[in-house]
């Protein structure tokens, strides 16, 4: 195990060296930072959480899921390396609670397992292109304001 430790530092340090990793860790996060700063004032928004390389998201709410212990994110699949809404509860019981409810929705996509840290998970934007930023930042705002809306209708109309 410690010898893979020590392998994978040494990787680590040679990729950092070319300057790619830095250059595009940094591209993304000012990205997330930004779109965080922009985002539509109906909803309050979290601290951006930075992950460990997997995911970067900022978590955005309003009262209604405040009131019941959820909150969605804006996050950066950095594997992936797209956007995605997550549906997210405070803790593990709210999680498992509101995925018995969701988890037939046209929201999730025929998953059959309940993901690892959230409710729901929607692929905002699958090509991350900062030649057309512009048009991105559109799209994922847009989509994610307007997918948010219709999941908290389908909620209170099933009157969660």
């Amino acid at each position: 195990m410690e010898s893979d430790v020590q392998k994978s530092l040494e990787i680590y340090k040679e990729q950092l060296r070319y300057g790619y990793i830095r250059t595009a860790y940094l591209a993304l996060t000012r990205y997330i930072a930004d779109l965080k700063s922009k985002f539509s004032t109906q909803y309050k928004t979290g601290n951006i959480s930075f992950g460990y390389l997997d995911y970067t998201y900022f978590s955005f709410y309003n009262q209604y899921l405040r009131n019941h212990k959820l909150r969605f994110g804006i996050v950066l699949n950095h594997e992936k390396l797209q956007f995605e809404l997550w549906l997210m509860g405070q803790n593990a019981d709210v999680q498992r609670k509101y995925w018995e409810i969701l988890k037939n929705s046209v929201w999730n996509g025929n998953r059959k397992k309940m993901p690892k840290y959230s409710i729901l998970e929607i692929v905002l934007e699958n090509q991350i292109d900062f030649s057309n930023k512009d048009n991105m930042t559109q799209n994922i705002m847009k989509h994610s304001v307007t997918l948010a809306l219709e999941i908290q209708e389908y909620l209170k109309n099933i009157d969660c």
